[in-house]
């Protein structure tokens, strides 16, 4: 019977520990800060997020090479020839940054995914209102998918989403919930909001 409890009580601490142990965290990590983005025309994607999103631009610099060793490929992971002819960042309103990257590279691939893809994504702007974003992006001669959207059920209930594509194919969207969304009543966890950057 001890035998029996002893393993009982190891068998809960080494499991129950493992089970509900605390996340992990890096040191000191604090939030997303930007988000980076290869882009085939650096005018054309800054003059797309300052001139039609409405991002500033905060600085400009590059290029970087390395064209005796394998820094780039130490660093990023890239072919050790590629080169970034330039980096722009831009700071979208309340939210975190978008870097934009200019490359060359001997096997650089042009591939544009789409968001059911591996490694899709895509950048998702907080609009006050979607049916506003709609009629400004398609003035602008921006490719916008079906929408606004309202979401009516389930955790993400409350939100209004609109698809839309920059010139080169990167997929964003605006999003709005300005009363909340349902998983929020109860919820441990609240998720970070550019209309209330503080909460």
């Amino acid at each position: 019977m001890k035998h029996a409890i002893l393993a009982g009580v190891v068998a809960t601490s080494l499991f129950g520990a493992m089970g509900v142990a605390s996340a992990d965290s890096i040191p000191g990590m604090r939030g997303h800060d930007h988000t980076g983005i290869t882009v085939p025309d650096m005018k054309q994607a800054v003059d797309f997020f300052t001139e039609v999103v409405g991002c500033k631009k905060a600085m400009s610099f590059g290029p970087f090479a390395d064209d005796k060793g394998t820094f780039m490929q130490d660093v990023l992971g890239v072919d050790p020839k590629a080169v970034i002819e330039q980096i722009t960042m831009v700071r979208c309103g309340y939210g975190s940054n978008i870097e934009l990257f200019k490359y060359t590279a001997p096997d650089q691939k042009d591939l544009t995914p789409k968001n059911s893809d591996i490694g899709g994504f895509h950048i998702a702007f907080y609009v006050d209102d979607v049916a506003a974003a709609k009629a400004y992006l398609d003035g602008k001669g921006v490719k916008t998918r079906m929408g606004p959207l309202p979401v009516k059920e389930g955790p993400a209930g409350g939100q209004t989403i609109l698809y839309f594509q920059a010139p080169w194919g990167l997929q964003l969207e605006a999003i709005s919930y300005p009363e909340g969304m349902a998983y929020e009543k109860g919820a441990e966890t609240v998720l970070w909001s550019p209309k209330n950057p503080d909460k």
